[in-house]
């Protein structure tokens, strides 16, 4: 039986988080830099394409700042002075900040291939769309493997910018995000393995077929493309440097996977904030821990779980190496989070209005986690005067596991006022 708002209402969200339900390493090569971001990280993250991005993304059809909430009530229950939390549910109606990624690097990798074939350099999305190109990009495949949000990403990307489209896969992937991503006209692909199967089979894939894969993934051989897509991702950042103009978090929790939306929030707000940025905490399901075995290894590392969460988009076994570099010196902190705190934080965000995804809740989790407990609040500099910012990177990107999770359709979900 569905649940109405009331009864959620009168749910203790707080009772799953014990002392067992989290664990977190604190970050050994962190930075001790403050003011000026860190010139490994400038390399990988260069201002100049950073600009690039934002430039290209804010003239795209359909694009606006995604709202930044003020949880007032749950910064009384977790006993800090303000929470902040960045909703990306709205993001071009894609349901994630994804939207921003796959689609901005489809663009780059496709205005790359029309100058090498005609010598037109400085091609923009415009151009694209207007079909000036369609001679060249209708023959052209891009392939991508995903948890769902990436796919969905690459797939509008490809339908916006005329090319064709492969998405991979895995076995644990729901049936309603296959659906959401087979909906923009691509070729769906599904393999047997987990997610790290997936990527592997793409780029196998590709290789043969002289496809050209965007994944939000780097290895070995394979590190320009994920660029472009963390670069889309710092025009996030930077809305939320204009939405925060007088306090600035002390404390920001971001959602881990492969690491790459957390690098690159984490780069940008270090470019904004310089001395004043905040102790950054990356958030990841104890089952695909690949970032905090990164941490406690401080070198790239597989996860030891087996990959299956609740936390559907954030199940990943290894970290982006690009991501390692990033975060091995921005982040100060690693957590790890068992499954049962996700749908508490879902119906809790619920409660303010705010429809989050299951990995979309993930930050809350986490921050709910550290302050439940005494010794991570020490450990993570967290008290009565700790302002928090975070990250809430999907709605209900799978309407049946969503009203599942919090007991009402997402559509049911009051809007609360926005500051």
């Amino acid at each position: 039986m569905s649940k109405t708002m009331d009864q959620i209402m009168t749910d203790t969200w707080l009772d799953v988080f014990t002392t067992k339900c989290s664990t977190w390493q604190n970050n050994a090569t962190v930075s001790s830099a403050k003011k000026l971001l860190h010139p490994k990280i400038e390399e990988i993250m260069s201002a100049d394409e950073g600009l690039r991005a934002k430039s290209e993304i804010q003239k795209w059809d359909g694009y606006k700042v995604t709202p930044l909430h003020y949880l007032e009530k749950i910064a009384k229950e977790l006993r800090v002075a303000d929470i902040h939390l960045k909703d990306e549910s709205s993001r071009f109606g894609l349901g994630s900040f994804k939207a921003l990624g796959g689609a901005y690097a489809v663009f780059r990798v496709l205005s790359q291939l029309i100058e090498k074939q005609t010598g037109d350099k400085n091609v923009n999305s415009a151009d694209i769309r207007s079909g000036s190109y369609q001679t060249i990009t209708k023959n052209i495949t891009v392939v991508t493997a995903t948890d769902g949000n990436h796919g969905k990403s690459v797939a509008w990307g490809a339908r916006e910018f005329g090319c064709q489209c492969k998405i991979y896969i895995h076995r644990d992937v729901s049936k309603g995000r296959e659906q959401a991503i087979a909906e923009f006209g691509c070729e769906m692909v599904r393999v047997s393995g987990n997610y790290d199967h997936s990527v592997q089979q793409a780029d196998i894939d590709s290789q043969k077929n002289n496809w050209h894969v965007v994944s939000d993934t780097s290895y070995p051989g394979y590190m320009d493309v994920p660029k472009y897509v963390m670069q889309g991702y710092t025009i996030l950042a930077s809305e939320i440097g204009e939405q925060i103009i007088d306090k600035i978090p002390t404390h920001v929790f971001l959602p881990g996977g492969v690491g790459g939306i957390a690098a690159a929030i984490s780069a940008e707000l270090w470019r904004i904030w310089g001395e004043n940025r905040p102790k950054v905490i990356v958030v990841e399901p104890e089952a695909a821990d690949c970032l905090y075995q990164s941490a406690l290894s401080a070198k790239p590392a597989q996860s030891s779980g087996n990959l299956e969460t609740v936390m559907a988009c954030l199940s990943a076994g290894e970290v982006s190496l690009l991501a390692w570099d990033i975060l091995s010196r921005s982040a100060n902190a690693f957590m790890i989070l068992n499954d049962q705190t996700i749908a508490p934080s879902m119906r809790r965000l619920a409660k303010e209005g705010i429809v989050s995804g299951e990995s979309g809740a993930a930050t809350l989790a986490g921050l709910a986690a550290a302050c439940q407990n005494p010794n991570s609040r020490i450990s993570l500099g967290i008290d009565e005067n700790s302002r928090i910012l975070l990250l809430s990177t999907e709605g209900a990107t799978d309407p049946h596991i969503y009203k599942k999770l919090v007991g009402i359709d997402a559509d049911k979900v009051v809007t609360t006022p926005l500051i």
